[in-house]
């Protein structure tokens, strides 16, 4: 392929994670042709979008809420085979059957105005020009990392939870977890079997969430998210909002003490960690189990950002620039919510483009028959999605 050129596209759809492939099913189904009328650009270096990076203790029988992707659902999966490779497979055997073409990898690096009203891409691969950009980056490549007195001077080890190896990493060690999301607690429960000692903080009190996460609660987590972004405030992460599901290993590790939450220290010493009040807890390793900004710095340059810091979204759409749509941001950041973003963002786009008739067949086929998928939220703030912002 000759990287000298510019190529155009009416679409280009950026992450091949659920929220990417959902857009470029649609796309397809819509009538766009792969490398002609849409290119989807994934800088992962294989199928499975964040999922082939999670450790390999998450196994597929520990997913909660995961929901499948549109037109092909995920069946027979062996529940103890780690979650990456379950999930990888599946979005490998997705992307064939669609015949999507992935273009991998390939580093989105900036969005610019191009010439003409179209939008120049430029890429690792080389520039690509389109008409409109479904951009579904995700958050796995942005850690954040919060910043205390004296981190610099700690002498044993610290990591966030995107590096994370798996618990026999950490055997014999004095461990502290820094986070409240779901991952934290995973990850705090499994190192506490091995570890010689574990100590959770946390910024805010964990709320454990008790009985069915129904369809009234997952609106209400969704709404408020969605409020935030459509005020262009940067996303709260969806956790906490939900708070965290009780589990029945949860349940055994709050009675064992493992869950025995502590607020969150002032400072970090050489061998760990110290409150005002004199109280210190000696460590060998500080988890950062602090959550994820979405990846959007390649965005800059069309200066989509409002004062409060975030994108502000009307449906997907960036407010400032109808031709930019935000897959898996905000409300949409769980699996279904990422599969209906990606078909509100290509009916839109079709209408943008000027042939909506094509897209709404279909949608009005689905009206008339009743057909729509399920509300189950479950997949929200658990390991179905990346969380969106620190839920410290």
């Amino acid at each position: 392929m000759n990287n000298s050129r510019v190529r155009e596209v009416e679409v280009v759809v950026a992450g091949a994670g659920q929220a990417g492939l959902s857009s470029a099913y649609h796309l397809r189904r819509a009538g766009y042709e792969p490398d002609r009328d849409f290119v989807v650009l994934d800088h992962s270096p294989r199928p499975g979008g964040a999922w082939q990076f999670r450790w390999p203790t998450l196994t597929y029988g520990k997913v909660h809420g995961m929901h499948a992707l549109p037109g092909m659902e995920l069946t027979g999966a062996d529940g103890s085979r780690p979650s990456s490779e379950v999930i990888g497979a599946y979005f490998a055997d997705y992307e064939r059957a669609y015949d999507l073409r992935v273009h991998r990898p390939v580093r989105v690096d900036a969005v610019h105005e191009g010439q003409g009203g179209r939008l120049r891409v430029v890429t690792s691969e080389g520039n690509w020009s389109a008409r409109a950009l479904i951009n579904a980056t995700g958050t796995w490549d942005r850690p954040f990392w919060p910043r205390y007195p004296g981190q610099e001077s700690f002498r044993g080890r610290q990591l966030h939870t995107a590096d994370y190896p798996g618990p026999q990493a950490f055997a014999g060690l004095r461990v502290v977890v820094v986070g409240g999301g779901t991952s934290a607690v995973q990850q705090l429960m499994e190192i506490a079997e091995v570890a010689a000692g574990t100590t959770w903080v946390t910024r805010r009190p964990p709320v454990f969430r008790e009985g069915p996460f129904d369809e009234i609660r997952g609106r209400d987590a969704v709404a408020l998210v969605e409020d935030r972004v459509r005020r262009g405030l940067p996303p709260q992460s969806v956790v906490s909002v939900t708070g965290l599901p009780m589990t029945a290993a949860m349940e055994q590790a709050r009675a064992a003490g493992i869950l025995d939450r502590l607020p969150m220290f002032d400072r970090v010493t050489p061998t760990g960690v110290a409150w005002a009040d004199g109280t210190t807890a000696d460590a060998d390793v500080i988890l950062w189990a602090t959550g994820f900004r979405p990846a959007i710095d390649h965005l800059a340059p069309l200066k989509l950002r409002e004062s409060g810091g975030g994108i502000r979204l009307e449906g997907t759409r960036a407010a400032a620039d109808p031709r930019i749509h935000l897959v898996g941001y905000g409300p949409s950041a769980s699996t279904i919510g990422a599969n209906r973003a990606g078909r509100a963002a290509v009916r839109e786009i079709r209408a943008l483009l000027g042939d909506p008739e094509r897209f709404a067949g279909p949608a009005r086929a689905e009206e008339a028959t009743g057909a729509r998928e399920p509300m189950g939220l479950a997949g929200l703030g658990g390991p179905s999605h990346i969380p969106l912002a620190a839920a410290v």
